[in-house]
């Protein structure tokens, strides 16, 4: 994340990836203030065994950009509501990537944050069994709460 306040969202993407047994490295670089360290991090990414990279980013949204510029592994960007336009700036600034430099963009704040983590266990479930069995029972759960839920005319 590129500050210390998206913690608040981002530690979301923890708590989902905890539930699928991944584990996760959670950095505060900013592409603008720290930019060699963002370069030096994101470049050793894949020899440290990281398998995809979740960014959050506020106002201009560098974050995502820059770091997909760097690597070739997947990265999600996660737009954050960090002024006034309702995380919109962000939103609209991590999904016009150029083509060749991919970025999947998810929905804004939180919900956008456990999506991310979500995406990121499907993409490790394709070479991981551990990791699919958790996605799948993930799926099965989540379908079984909706069926379990009665009408609202018999809450």
């Amino acid at each position: 994340m590129g500050s210390k306040s998206d913690w608040d969202i981002m530690s979301n993407v923890s708590k989902t990836l905890e539930k699928f047994g991944i584990g996760s490295e959670n950095r505060v670089i900013s592409a603008h203030r720290a930019p060699h360290l963002l370069t030096e991090y994101v470049e050793t990414a894949r020899d440290r065994g990281l398998k995809v990279l979740i960014t959050g980013a506020g106002l201009a949204a560098a974050l995502p950009g820059v770091t997909a510029a760097h690597t070739p592994l997947p990265v999600l960007g996660v737009p954050l509501d960090a002024g006034g336009f309702g995380g919109m700036d962000a939103l609209m600034a991590i999904v016009q990537m150029p083509p060749g430099v991919p970025v999947g963009t998810l929905a804004v704040g939180k919900p956008g944050a456990i999506n991310a983590a979500i995406l990121a266990a499907s993409i490790i479930a394709l070479s991981d069994d551990s990791v699919r069995a958790r996605l799948d029972d993930f799926r099965a759960a989540q379908t079984q709460a909706i069926a379990d839920t009665p009408p609202p005319d018999q809450a």
